[in-house]
């Protein structure tokens, strides 16, 4: 083969590092022959999905021979119902991820600039980098965003900024005043994303709706996912909620069925179950509670979290650990890629698997 094609791929694209997800628990099987592994690495809802949404997938198959409809009508107007946002605000992707790079391929090019801090989500940087714009990454502030040094990194190239509340991996946060008070101070022409995939979880008073924000900040994008607390993470739908212009320009670049039939019909229905969000979300209070009680017992460090994780500080190279909970079957998530080599994320489960993580990792520890 004589032509190089990478050499003929944008020049972004070519130093992109492929996204590397969790270990899927079939490849692990294969790899080590093992029959009964645990998997604990990308956040996924424990319960499986909603009954009601599995019923409401079954009457739906036989409509998969025809397109979905392009507009999604029936999802954006059960969103527009419950959050009180107008229709021509949303937009829908196939996950959030797909409505943060449609962001990115309408608003950035080449001589931009995009913030975002130190161990946040990734996506953000294969965005900025794939569209040829330039990256500033601030440090972080005890493992979450630092919205001063954010705010002094803006310039006149500042295209987008990259909030993600709760952060992905660390489980971080900022309030509605810390960010209220960092909006106000942000020029109308820079955009601001705010990630809040895990927005479900979190019940302290003073975490932002940003929802609520959206009318006082024109320039704002508050993105949600169905993936976590909806349990949908297999069908792949997000939606974004901006000012009505901004939703205009995200439709020119949106593929025309980004969203496939089965997850219109599923996420409508799961909007509405008020009883599997609660189921959810206190099997996550409960998980998240064993793990503070017994990584604290075991004299391991970790990240306070409002998500549905919690990031564990082991003070050495993680690696080692990970490898070991592996080859006893439980997948949990190495994050060094975020520049955080001694930690590793575990996603909560279901109690039975959350006891055997902390068994499987306490033995780990005492090898």
């Amino acid at each position: 083969m004589k032509c190089d094609f990478i050499s003929l791929a944008c020049s972004g694209i070519q130093d992109l590092v492929p996204y590397q997800p969790g270990k899927p628990v079939e490849e692990l099987e294969r790899e080590l022959g093992l029959t009964d592994v645990i998997k604990l690495a990308s956040n996924e809802n424990p319960l499986g999905p909603s009954p009601r949404v599995l019923s409401a997938i079954q009457q739906g198959l036989s409509d998969i021979t025809r397109y979905p409809d392009g507009g999604g009508y029936r999802l954006k107007r059960a969103l527009s119902d419950k959050y009180a946002v107008a229709v021509d605000s949303l937009t829908l992707g196939n996950g959030s991820n797909d409505v943060i790079d449609l962001i990115g391929r309408a608003y950035l090019g080449s001589g931009d600039e995009v913030i975002y801090s130190e161990f946040s989500f990734v996506a953000y940087s294969i965005v900025t980098q794939a569209s040829g714009a330039t990256a500033v990454v601030t440090p972080a502030k005890a493992w979450g965003h630092d919205l001063d040094a954010m705010l002094t990194a803006i310039t006149e190239r500042t295209r987008i900024i990259f909030i993600a509340n709760p952060n992905n991996p660390t489980g971080t946060w900022v309030t509605e005043q810390q960010l209220t008070a960092f909006l106000d101070q942000v020029p109308e022409q820079v955009l601001v994303v705010l990630d809040e995939a895990y927005t479900e979880y979190v019940e302290h008073p003073e975490f932002p709706n940003g929802l609520l924000l959206l009318e006082r900040y024109p320039n704002l994008i508050v993105t949600r996912t169905f993936s976590k607390a909806y349990g949908l993470a297999g069908l792949r739908v997000g939606y974004a909620v901006s000012n009505v212009q901004i939703a205009n320009i995200l439709s020119r670049v949106r593929q025309p069925f980004n969203v496939n039939s089965l997850a219109l019909l599923a996420a409508e229905v799961a909007l509405s179950d008020e009883e599997y969000l609660a189921q959810g979300m206190a099997l996550n209070k409960q998980g998240m509670a064993l793990y503070q009680q017994a990584l604290t017992t075991m004299g391991l460090s970790y990240i306070p979290s409002v998500g549905n994780f919690i990031t564990v500080d082991f003070a050495m190279d993680a690696q080692p650990i990970y490898q070991a909970m592996l080859e006893a079957g439980v997948i949990v998530r190495p994050i060094a890629s975020y520049g955080m080599p001694q930690h590793l994320r575990i996603s909560i489960g279901l109690q039975e698997e959350n006891e055997r993580c902390l068994n499987t990792l306490n033995r780990v520890m005492n090898l």
